[in-house]
């Protein structure tokens, strides 16, 4: 396949092989057959298993799994295992749960397993009659809701409560209803989408509008893991570092340019831990940001203050949908494997372990922005990144990194230079 030639009309390539798809993609994109034996090497998941998660597939991308230790969470000690591909991310869970360790690590609770699905309502002359009616539904509701769902309804699961809401946009006034629904270890999208667009029909014919949109807010507001902690000032550093940090927060808590930042270093260790466990890091995400706008500007989603005793107090509360069945969870040899680290009984379980990495990750990106800068520790491990870019092997890499951390200057050229002086040798 020439370059004039090329064309992305592949027709039916979700029925050919992996390798066959690799062989078209290479021809495609002119890849050596070292580059297709690389991307035919799936690693440890089963080329079967990824060829049923999503379509199309050429190969596998294997993200670095590493654990957290030292995490004290609820009286009880656990290793969370991280996938991600930042350097100094794990080791900042490790450092920041280590100096709170003594003091009784993490405490989380959880607001409990409901998810929000939501039906659009348009074309409706009398908005406000039309939310009566829908609330007057709602015993109905609930019968049509459970019946999709009988399995969840017997774990103690299913529809809880019903809201229906009017807003007003660019297209006309909108109804609006929300079906409540706990979906206990389940994330839950499969189930309340398929409650949504059972209701959709009837909603439509009770109020004569119609009906849209049917599907879950990814703003689990109703589904929000807490993690607080408590690090002494001692421990820490002192009182400097404390009131460093608490600006680094204030900072964070006042302005949008600096929360977007603030709250990325949180979702650093949300985020590890979601994808480790093969849950949705997309709709976890896109709720935690979600929920940090929710009172009208974006903002922290951590909120740091000063004890009684002169010490530090670090709080997290975001919404948390993920779950112990569904999606790779189940699949995914790695994500089965994390979860069984973790010994987690329940989705709600895993959820407080999650909000308490938040945490911890937070703690550690205050606490150097308050001290060292961020920097110092981040750049220092980042170095090995930039010796292996460099061509640095074996022992060659921990060296070449020191040299670029002694220097100050973490750049590829030097790391080159760095490397040839080595081997001169």
């Amino acid at each position: 396949m020439d370059g004039k030639n090329r064309s992305s009309r592949i027709s039916g390539l979700h029925k050919k092989s992996i390798r066959e798809r690799i062989e078209l993609v290479g021809a495609f994109a002119g890849l050596d057959a070292a580059e297709m034996d690389h991307l035919a090497n799936t690693g440890n998941l089963d080329e079967h298993v990824a060829d049923h998660l999503i379509e199309n597939v050429i190969g596998t991308m294997n993200i670095p799994v590493g654990v957290a230790t030292n995490m004290l969470i609820d009286g009880k000690d656990r290793l969370v295992p991280m996938a991600t591909e930042e350097s100094s991310v794990v080791a900042a869970v490790c450092n920041a749960a280590r100096q709170c360790y003594d003091n009784g690590g993490f405490i989380t609770s959880m607001s409990g397993p409901l998810m929000i699905a939501q039906v659009q309502l348009v074309d409706i002359a009398d908005p406000q009659h039309a939310r009566i009616k829908i609330l007057e539904r709602r015993d109905e509701i609930k019968a049509i809701c459970d019946e999709c769902d009988p399995i969840l309804v017997k774990l103690g699961g299913g529809f809880r409560d019903l809201e229906v809401r009017i807003i007003a946009t660019r297209g006309g006034d909108m109804v609006i209803t929300h079906l409540i629904v706990d979906t206990r270890d389940a994330m839950g999208a499969n189930a309340v989408n398929t409650m949504a667009e059972k209701l959709a029909p009837y909603i439509a014919a009770w109020t004569g509008g119609r009906t849209y949109l049917r599907i879950l807010s990814n703003l689990a507001d109703r589904r929000l893991a807490r993690a607080r902690c408590v690090w002494k000032a001692e421990a820490i550093g002192g009182a400097e570092v404390r009131d460093g940090m608490l600006a680094a927060y204030h900072f964070a808590e006042a302005d949008p340019y600096r929360a977007a930042t603030h709250n990325k270093g949180i979702m650093n260790g949300v985020s590890a831990v979601v994808l480790a466990t093969g849950n949705d890091t997309r709709a976890v995400e896109s709720g935690a940001h979600a929920y940090g706008a929710r009172l009208g500007r974006y903002s922290s989603l951590t909120h740091w203050e000063r004890t009684a005793e002169g010490d530090l107090a670090g709080i997290l509360e975001m919404p948390m949908a993920v779950g112990l069945i569904g999606g790779a969870t189940k699949l995914h040899p790695t994500a089965k494997v994390a979860l069984k680290i973790l010994s987690v009984q329940s989705a709600e379980e895993l959820a407080r372990i999650i909000a308490a990495v938040g945490l911890a990750q937070n703690f550690s990106a205050l606490k150097a922005l308050a001290t060292t800068g961020i920097q110092k520790g981040h750049m220092a491990l980042h170095a090995q990144n930039i010796a292996m870019m460099a061509g640095a092997l074996g022992d060659e890499i921990e060296i070449v990194a020191r040299a670029l951390v002694a220097q100050g200057k973490v750049r590829v050229d030097l790391a080159e230079a760095e490397l040839a002086k080595l081997r001169s040798k």
